[in-house]
């Protein structure tokens, strides 16, 4: 379980005359290139998951690592909000833009996948060869030993240690959900009453495995996403407004390389001045466009990656 809203994706609206020539346009620019494909939140938007920075999406001030290590009283709130979020917000599923990539990779069209959304659902659709930048939501982490616990267990202990809460916070008012499973709960008293669970091995503090706000991506994390625009001809974005440079520094370095750039997001990105082609339009229908476009590699190109670029 991802934690994330049930609900079917959002149908695939028929493309306009002006965006099937944007992406012919980058059909040109892509074909015949390996490609490194870089995905935002804009994505996972269509599987009914909100967005942070995306037009129309609500103001939102995410807890940073600082405050969540600093404070037992927020790490009170965060799981306290955390735990109505679960509860409200189960698995999502992926939607044609998930399967449009994993579909690429089949056809051996990509160098790998990065991946900003922590919600698995890229390999939920079918892809393999994925970094998880800023972590997965599915999984707990123990801050102290480092050991592993699945979300739905921790689920189940929250529950057991705060019998009737979710319930309780409904009657207060759940105010709106956000992407990562918080939520706004807008009695204080209620967030107080909170227990919260601590590692079942150890005791220490326990954290969702992702990278928060002011926590740095693990190094050998981003070492294999550089690797993956290094063995490219192109690298490809979908979905990210690029505001963090946990996304951005692949943008930087493969441009410095002299590869091909092409930007796909609803809105201006912090990487558009890099882009060789910077398209404004729905991400999950552009990748489905250019999944059933682009051309097979042949076995040399497969071979040797980046030549084309």
């Amino acid at each position: 379980m991802t934690g994330f809203a049930s609900q079917d994706p959002a149908p695939m609206e028929a493309l306009e005359p002006a965006e099937v020539a944007g992406l012919q346009e980058a059909h040109g620019v892509l074909a015949g290139k390996r490609l490194a494909v870089l995905t935002g939140a804009g994505l996972s938007t269509d599987s009914g998951i909100p967005d942070y920075r995306g037009p129309g999406s609500a103001p939102r001030k995410p807890m940073t690592y600082q405050e969540f290590i600093r404070s037992a009283a927020n790490r009170r709130r965060y799981w306290a909000r955390n735990h109505i979020g679960w509860s409200h917000l189960r698995r999502a599923n992926p939607n044609v833009g998930h399967a449009a990539v994993a579909a690429m990779e089949q056809r051996g069209l990509l160098s790998g996948l990065i991946t900003q959304n922590v919600d698995r659902l890229h390999e939920d659709a079918g892809s393999v060869n994925v970094v998880d930048l800023h972590g997965r939501f599915d999984q707990i982490i123990c801050l102290e030993q480092g050991h592993t616990f699945s979300r739905k267990l921790l689920a189940a202990i929250l529950e057991e240690l705060n019998p009737g809460f979710v319930q309780k916070a409904v009657e207060a008012g759940v105010v709106e959900m956000a992407p990562d499973a918080d939520a706004t709960v807008e009695d204080p008293e209620l967030i107080t009453s909170f227990v919260v669970a601590v590692c079942p091995v150890c005791g220490a503090t326990l954290k969702p495995d992702f990278v928060y706000f002011g926590e740095n991506v693990p190094k050998d994390r981003v070492q294999r996403a550089y690797g993956m625009v290094d063995d490219a001809g192109a690298l490809l974005v979908a979905g990210s407004s690029l505001t963090v440079m946990s996304g951005l520094r692949f943008v930087r370095h493969a441009a410095k390389a002299g590869k091909p750039v092409v930007i796909i997001n609803r809105g201006i990105t912090r990487g558009d001045e890099f882009a060789t082609l910077k398209l404004d339009l729905g991400v999950s229908g552009a990748l489905s466009y250019l999944a059933g476009h682009l051309p097979d590699l042949d076995q040399a190109e497969r071979s040797i990656g980046h030549s084309a670029g």
